[in-house]
């Protein structure tokens, strides 16, 4: 039986700024689209509606290309005419601003097969990577993509390019075949290979040992990498809503376990809130933003948690930007 996390989605300290909103559509929706591009396009556009309809209008200006003023810019880059459109301040962004190179490692190991909805973690997963994917070829950012699970299944350098988000959503519909989770391998392939400082957002469900975690992650931090970790978990999972005794399967090893859920609720909850505690650490102590996903949350808040960390990344930028240009 898999291990899963209890606490409901949360967000790394780190990640500031606009609240969420809280209208979406439910994910069900979206996954019965077949061509995962669509699905992704969908999302993507129909959120970009939703914000320019709503308060949060600024906000995907900001993310195009523009940022909002903030003390210290110069304001000689101030556009005049978008402040008249939306009495707001922004500032042209640099040009090491909107260019980013961005990695997904998404987990493709059996675990990320389990779902009690009408679709698995995976499905969820592979859905939530396409849509970064299509809304960062929007931004004309380089996108790559490593599958995983004991070993490394697909590896695709992050280019923009005709026909590379093609083949990026192709590598995304391949169907799991490994067993155990693995993230040695896919971290230290993206470490060794992405020389510039980029992006590199992970998916997982991290239904494995987390001794070496801190280490992995670690190593992409040294490289000087911003990180996101997604972890993805189905609704049972977290709260551990199973009321009849049943037989349980492993679906990484493949034992069996017939269980009373009565008897091992308190137990499961605990363990799984230690694991979920100490990945949490991890975390902060790296500096990682971090978000637990539960596959019946809205797929746009994904992508809302995104553009949040994108959006500080580029003020980071910008900061050292000015910080050079006055030394």
């Amino acid at each position: 039986m898999s291990t899963a996390a209890e606490q409901p989605r949360t967000t790394s300290d780190r990640t500031s700024g606009v609240a969420r909103p809280t209208s979406f559509i439910d994910p069900s929706s979206h996954l019965k689209i077949k061509n995962l591009q669509m699905r992704a396009k969908v999302i993507v556009e129909g959120f970009f509606s939703g914000l320019h309809r709503s308060p949060y209008h600024g906000f995907s200006v900001e993310f195009s290309e523009y940022r909002q003023y903030t003390p210290g810019d110069d304001v000689r880059y101030l556009d005049w005419r978008l402040f008249a459109r939306s009495d707001r301040y922004y500032i042209k962004k640099f040009e090491d601003e909107t260019n980013l190179r961005c990695y997904l490692l998404l987990d493709m190991s059996k675990s990320m097969g389990f779902g009690s909805l009408d679709y698995t973690k995976a499905d969820y997963a592979r859905t939530a990577a396409a849509t970064l994917a299509y809304i960062l070829s929007l931004q004309r950012d380089a996108v790559g993509l490593v599958t995983f699970d004991e070993h490394i299944v697909e590896y695709l350098p992050a280019r923009f390019r005709p026909g590379h988000m093609h083949r990026l959503m192709m590598c995304l519909e391949h169907a799991l075949s490994g067993t155990a989770t693995n993230l040695g391998p896919a971290i230290e392939q993206v470490a060794q290979t992405v020389t510039k400082r980029g992006l590199i957002v992970l998916m997982s469900d991290l239904l494995a040992p987390i001794d070496e975690l801190e280490t992995q992650l670690g190593y992409l931090r040294s490289r000087g990498h911003d990180v996101v970790l997604l972890r993805v978990l189905d609704p049972t999972e977290v709260n551990f809503t199973f009321d009849n005794p049943a037989l349980f399967e492993d679906l990484e090893s493949g034992r069996e376990l017939y269980v009373d859920p009565d008897g091992v609720r308190d137990d499961y909850m605990r363990r799984f809130n230690e694991h979920a505690d100490a990945v949490r650490k991890i975390c902060a102590n790296l500096g990682i933003d971090f978000y637990q996903l539960a596959t019946n949350e809205p797929l746009e808040l994904t992508l809302f948690d995104f553009m949040q960390a994108r959006m500080k990344r580029g003020r980071q930028v910008a900061r050292r930007t000015r910080s050079g240009a006055t030394r």
